[in-house]
């Protein structure tokens, strides 16, 4: 064998060895996910995620937990989801990462879970509480979902994305942008974030 074999051999060697964890990882799973941000009286109380699985996951779950298979999820099933499936994403703070003022909220527990079957579509509603109170000067949270392994891809749905439920007493705004200061998966993608600011009302 000769020397230029011998190095196009170990090159294509190299090549797949540096790109095995990116080929092995590529999303497996995909959600479209839709945020729902709550106000109570005194501010923000924290965020409803609503995550539409593609149709080979939700097939999976129905098959899995859709026990009489009417093509619904009864209460006691819902639960099974909950205990088997959904509760282990706690290990992964529930995809949900925010930042206020900068500092990092670490997401301990999320409640009100709820599953549904839909057109053959899989989805999982949950509540992430974040108490934040407002005061006279702005506030700024930062709000992504990912999963830090890709083995999951997350995008924020095409329509209404983002909802605010809030009374009148304060005054937000809200904007949704690529992070390019930070990034995931072998720093290769940035996170969407929703850039939410708010403050008392003036008077």
């Amino acid at each position: 064998m000769n020397f230029r074999i011998l190095l196009s051999l170990g090159l294509a060697a190299l090549f797949v060895f540096m790109y095995v964890p990116v080929a092995l990882s590529h999303p497996h799973v995909f959600i479209d996910n839709t945020i729902k941000i709550l106000f109570d009286q005194h501010g923000l109380a924290g965020i409803r995620a609503k995550w539409v699985f593609d149709e080979f996951f939700s097939s999976m779950i129905a098959n899995d937990y859709d026990r009489n298979r009417n093509a619904r999820f009864e209460k006691a099933e819902i639960e099974m989801i909950r205990k088997k499936a959904f509760s282990n994403l706690a290990n992964f703070g529930y995809f949900t990462f925010i930042k206020i003022n900068g500092r990092p909220f670490k997401v301990k527990y999320a409640r009100d879970f709820s599953a549904a079957l839909s057109g053959g579509k899989l989805t999982y509603a949950f509540f992430v509480p974040c108490h934040v109170k407002a005061i006279s000067t702005f506030k700024e949270l930062r709000i992504s979902q990912y999963d830090p392994t890709y083995y999951t891809s997350m995008a924020f749905a095409k329509k209404r994305p983002v909802i605010l439920e809030a009374g009148s007493g304060f005054n937000i705004n809200y904007r949704i942008s690529k992070n390019m200061e930070e990034a995931y998966y072998y720093d290769q993608i940035h996170p969407v974030e929703v850039i939410l600011r708010f403050k008392l009302k003036d008077g």
